[in-house]
């Protein structure tokens, strides 16, 4: 993340908080010893990160085919589908053990067939939902399509301002596909996630390359990284604050804990001075004198003496 040291609110009246989120979000206990069979699938429709156990008949060592690359068959939390092995799990991040399921099999020549079969459909289905979407006049916005290649269903992710009552949709969908329907409703930042895109640092989107689990974000985070709170510099195309905003907190938190606050006053060089900004990241403390001077120095030079600080 770029230092962006501008003024702060351009508007006064922004309600700044409202780009806030606050997504539930639970990082593994720590207590419960994962399997060493461990590994990351994704599931490429949806950009979602699943933790598997291999079966138990796997073969190991070089004969493993559930390497990287590999597609597979796995239960999901919408049923058994397709999924692409990422690679072996050492250290499982933001998991908790009922998140881990067991690879069904190794998915062969007939699945990934029958996976390029449903793709042509999905894409008769995306004209289909919008359609009924707009005969029953709805407010939604369909984000994806999916046909689960495990068992025959179908999930429909969509957006919308409001909750939509769609049962009568859903009917007129299964008399269609004759197959069981899923919606499901999904947020903006839910939204980037799939689609993907790049953001304002033009790197593609965290949520979407850099991890699928989508940390709560708060104005906080921006005032520990000394950022501006213009919004149009904290948030990303989804309307949110930034997710690599909470992937850098944790590092300045840690930080500022070793440097003096903003606010502070001590005396140099026969001076009370007063500290006006602390930049982590640099390693560099600017200061300003009672006598009108501006001194900028390196963070290694202040000393913590109780709870007071000096400069060597």
């Amino acid at each position: 993340m770029s230092d962006i040291f501008e003024q702060d609110i351009d508007d006064e009246s922004e309600n700044i908080e409202s780009l806030e989120d606050n997504s539930n979000y639970e990082k593994n206990s720590g207590s419960y010893v994962f399997p060493k069979n461990l590994v990351k699938l994704k599931l490429e429709y949806s950009n979602e990160g699943v933790y598997a156990m291999l079966p138990e008949d796997a073969p190991q060592g070089q004969n493993n085919p559930f390497t990287a690359g590999a597609h597979v068959i796995a239960p999901t939390r919408y049923g058994d589908d397709l999924a692409l092995v990422l690679g072996k799990a050492d250290k499982p991040v933001g998991i908790k053990p009922s998140d881990v399921v067991k690879i069904v099999r190794l998915a062969d020549e007939s699945d990934l067939e029958h996976a390029s079969d449903l793709l042509e459909k999905e894409k008769h289905a995306y004209d289909v939902f919008r359609e009924k979407v707009a005969a029953h006049h709805l407010d939604m916005k369909l984000i994806t399509v999916h046909f689960l290649v495990g068992e025959p269903k179908a999930l429909f992710f969509f957006s919308s301002d409001n909750r939509v009552d769609f049962r009568e949709l859903v009917k007129d969908l299964v008399t269609v596909f004759k197959m069981r329907i899923e919606l499901r409703q999904i947020g903006v930042r839910d939204e980037s996630r799939i689609t993907g895109g790049l953001g304002v640092c033009g790197r593609p989107y965290c949520c979407h390359s850099v991890s699928d689990k989508l940390r709560p974000v708060s104005i906080r985070m921006a005032k520990e990284q000394n950022l501006s709170l213009n919004s149009t510099k904290i948030s990303g195309q989804c309307g949110r604050l930034l997710c690599c905003l909470s992937y850098e907190f944790d590092w300045y938190a840690e930080a500022r804990k070793k440097l003096p606050i903003e606010g502070i006053r001590l005396n140099y060089d026969e001076t009370s001075f007063r500290v006006t900004e602390v930049n982590p990241l640099t390693q560099m403390i600017r200061i300003q004198g009672e006598d009108g001077r501006q001194l900028e120095i390196n963070a290694s030079r202040f000393v913590r003496d109780g709870s007071r600080w000096r400069i060597n």
